[in-house]
């Protein structure tokens, strides 16, 4: 397969930082208040500005395979019913009946033709509309077009289903991830393979989101895990918008030296991450294997749930194939439920014990830097245009 121009760009710059031990850098270092992380009236001011009202990834395309998927979720305390039409489209409702508010189906993924409502059996089909009134007659009159489930805005685009969790929000999906769009159509997400998906509990929202956006703890905590692939603390960093992608070098990176530019196949060589603002990950540690996770804040300041999917480049056919998938899963999972997460509880208990009132985010985190200037530009208000 022929190299981009920008895999190649990639590789020269990660090679230059391992030449001469360096990394990219912000201009200076941050310091951020531990209010930012703890206190809970600010908590509950960004998560409405930025978890209730801006676009969000909240499920993988190949969640939804065919025509009569569904996927019925509780994502940050909103029941969403989440289903590929007839026409192919995806669109995503409340979770909730409109005749007496009943939850229609239990949290679970499967093929049907439409959704029936435990309570008193209204049914609804794939487009929300109401098609089934169990009793109609003696009911009374209605109009079935005013009660069709709620919807939520929505989008599909480079393999995510996109959605904001205020009903009646409106969102352009091109502005919303503007040059940011073409760096997730590489990752060609709609040809892969869901091998495998859990629940992590985590730390805070925004202890938990520092883990993932920077390499200087890598060698350190995942000696056995990740840094068997990748090397710590070297960092090549673009900025997209509120997005981010974390260029990181594998373990083999100088071999590349080894070979004229016009073989080099740069992504046998780096680890890609593309950090989608608010909370998903998609991570490439293996060539065959992605790692997506998307990080939901709980109902305060000091918890998280991660929502954890292993991704193969193809269904495993053989035992050799299933092995690899199954060795990829249970690393991402002690890399982050056995090493990551431990430390940011840690982390999490210690925001009140008066040994800092402040964190220092350094030059070498400057993705770390990125995102929390956008969590205040957007909490304030900022339009990205501003």
């Amino acid at each position: 397969m022929r190299s981009t121009s920008r895999e190649i760009d990639l590789a020269r710059r990660a090679i230059a930082h391992l030449d001469s031990r360096t990394t990219d850098q912000a201009p200076a270092t941050l310091p951020l208040s531990l209010e930012s992380y703890a206190d809970p009236e600010l908590f509950k001011r960004q998560f409405d500005a930025i978890f209730m009202r801006r676009p969000q990834g909240l499920l993988l395309s190949v969640e939804l395979p065919e025509a009569g998927s569904y996927v019925a979720r509780t994502i940050l305390g909103k029941p969403l019913l989440m289903v590929r039409g007839k026409d192919g489209v995806v669109r995503i409702f409340l979770n909730v009946c409109r005749h007496r508010g009943a939850k229609l189906c239990e949290d679970a993924s499967g093929k049907t033709p439409r959704f029936v409502c435990p309570y008193h059996a209204w049914s609804y089909d794939r487009e929300g509309r109401l098609v089934g009134m169990y009793g109609k007659d003696s009911f009374g009159d209605i109009d079935p077009a005013d009660m069709s489930l709620t919807a939520l805005p929505c989008a599909e685009r480079a393999g995510i289903v996109w959605g904001v969790l205020t009903p009646g929000a409106e969102f352009d999906i091109d502005e919303w991830l503007g040059d940011f769009a073409p760096e997730l159509e590489t990752l060609d997400l709609n040809n892969w393979h869901l091998f495998d998906q859990r629940e992590i509990p985590g730390p805070g929202w925004k202890v938990t989101m520092d883990g993932y956006l920077e390499a200087y703890h890598h060698d350190n905590v995942h000696a056995n895990t990740l840094a068997l692939h990748t090397i710590g603390n070297l960092l090549v960093h673009d900025t997209f918008g509120p997005h981010q992608r974390l260029t990181m070098a594998r373990r083999n990176l100088g071999e590349l030296k080894e070979l004229p530019e016009s073989e080099w196949q740069p992504l046998a060589y780096l680890r890609l991450i593309h950090s989608i603002f608010p909370n998903m990950s998609l991570s490439g540690i293996l060539g065959d294997h992605c790692l997506v996770s998307q990080i939901l804040p709980g109902a305060n300041a000091g918890e998280t749930m991660t929502r954890q999917t292993i991704l193969s480049a193809k269904k495993p056919e053989t035992p050799e194939d299933h092995a690899r998938s199954v060795a990829f899963s249970e690393m991402a999972k002690l890399a982050v439920h056995g090493e990551d997460y431990p430390i940011g509880f840690g982390i999490q208990s210690g925001l009140d014990s008066g040994a800092n009132t402040a964190f220092t985010i350094g030059r070498n985190e400057p993705a770390i830097q990125h995102y929390h200037r956008m969590v205040q530009r957007m909490t304030n208000g900022v339009a990205l245009a501003d």
